[in-house]
């Protein structure tokens, strides 16, 4: 087996596939518990094709997971990898007779749909049209035609009469759109959802419209963005309203990281630790809090410590993985960031046993931090030292009333010309610049009004 799990794992790495060797703490049979949905197959294949130690039994577990479901183009992708990986598991060959059946019942259901579906339309009856697609589109859905899916879905709306018919509408719309990692798509149904909100349905949408906002996000790399979502997420409903795309262990890694990774000491405290809304999440995730707690009170190598214990776990994550190395990048570049400001001079031996590995020291990921600018710092490789560049108190002073005198100025003028044209009985619309008073004009009415 370890030579079948070789060949396999080389053939997922020219396919650049991202190889997970160290095993995950959490265990496979309670983690896919969390999941409900297209979406159990989706991670556990994921594993399987990711994780060395987990490949087998997760590629057994999507298999049988695959024909739990009406998907025959899953089962055949999630065979073939088994039968690559682990040739001898009697799950490594295809049921042949099932695919055939399955394949000839998928397609009797769906000439069955579409012809009821012509029937209402015949009918003019505008309920049955819409049970009538969402019947086709839940059918397409679950085959693995997501196209037709989508599009089928769509035609549910000009004959909603509810808002939870609505709200409906635009969760099938959203799935589809997130299993097909169509982000964009993701945010336009999400928004139409949020616009149409009643105060009967509002809290019980409330956390699906945040977490599904920042799984977009995440996916377009806005990574501050996304976590403001997930972190505005209400705990308090229950997760099966939303186990369809994510888990609550699943929200509090997103928030945590991405607010590691995009916010100050200060946001963090206030708007993670603090936030009373999330703490839900964040008992899900203990060391995810932990990972918070020891950045905002200044342990920044414990912090990076608990996250990388845990990096396996993150690169598991059908979300998270192709984020992963640029998350923990920025999240280190703020430790040592933050580590630097209250020296002016710091040895490389001290740096190396705060941030450095094993087999990698910190003198080349200082010296990249401070050529594109993200550390004011020069190294002295003769005596080993890290000079930080020493901030100027009064200069600081200096610009900062500059800038608030020059404000003042601003805002006095605009106080004054909005007093002249109200002297001279005039109304200043905004929008059109055409109408727009030049400045020397404005300034001769104030002058005018004020001499008045």
């Amino acid at each position: 087996m370890a030579d079948s799990l070789l060949a396999f794992f080389t053939i997922m790495d020219s396919q650049d596939g991202i190889i997970v060797k160290d095993p995950p703490k959490f265990d496979l049979d309670l983690y896919i518990q969390n999941y409900k949905g297209r979406t159990r197959f989706d991670r556990l294949f994921l594993i399987g094709r990711s994780s060395v130690p987990l490949c087998v039994d997760a590629l057994k577990a999507a298999i049988a997971e695959a024909k739990r479901g009406k998907d025959t183009q899953r089962y055949r992708e999630a065979v073939e990898c088994l039968r690559i990986a682990a040739p001898s598991e009697p799950e490594a060959t295809f049921d042949q007779a099932w695919l055939e059946a399955q394949e000839a019942a998928n397609q009797i259901e769906t000439n069955r749909l579409l012809t009821e579906l012509k029937g209402y339309k015949n009918n003019l009856i505008k309920e049955s049209i819409r049970m009538g697609n969402e019947d086709l589109a839940k059918h397409l859905e679950s085959i693995g035609d997501l196209n037709a899916a989508a599009e089928t879905y769509s035609k549910m709306r000009p004959d909603v009469s509810t808002p939870k018919q609505f709200l409906d509408v635009g969760r099938h719309l959203v799935r589809v759109s997130i299993q097909r990692r169509e982000w964009g798509m993701v945010s336009a149904h999400l928004s139409k959802m949020g616009g149409a909100q009643h105060a009967e349905e509002e809290k019980a949408v409330q956390p699906y419209l945040r977490i599904a906002q920042g799984i977009a996000l995440l996916g377009q790399e806005r990574f501050k963005d996304a976590a403001l979502s997930f972190l505005s997420a209400d705990s308090t409903i229950t997760a099966s309203t939303y186990s369809e795309v994510a888990s609550q262990s699943d929200v509090a890694v997103y928030g945590g990281l991405l607010a590691l990774a995009s916010m100050d000491r200060n946001e963090l405290q206030s708007k993670v630790l603090d936030n009373s809304q999330f703490r839900s999440f964040l008992e899900q995730a203990p060391h995810i809090r932990r990972a918070v707690t020891q950045f905002v009170s200044g342990r920044y190598s414990a912090c990076i410590a608990i996250l990388e214990s845990y990096r396996p776990d993150c690169l598991l994550d059908i979300y998270l993985q192709k984020h992963v190395a640029a998350i923990y990048s920025q999240i280190r570049s703020k430790c040592i960031i933050q580590y630097l400001i209250p020296f002016s001079c710091v040895s490389l031996d001290t740096m190396n046993k705060a941030f450095g590995g094993p087999d990698q020291g910190i003198e080349d990921e200082l010296a990249d931090m401070i050529q594109s600018g993200a550390v004011e710092a020069r190294i002295n490789t003769i005596d080993k030292l890290v000079t930080t560049k020493a901030a100027n108190p009064r200069a600081k002073m200096q610009y900062s009333a500059l800038r608030a005198a020059e404000n003042y100025e601003k805002q006095a003028l605009d106080r004054l010309r909005r007093m002249g044209l109200a002297a001279a009985e005039l109304e200043l619309k905004g929008g059109k610049k055409m109408g727009a008073f030049p400045s020397n004009q404005a300034d001769f009415m104030i002058e005018e009004s004020l001499e008045l």
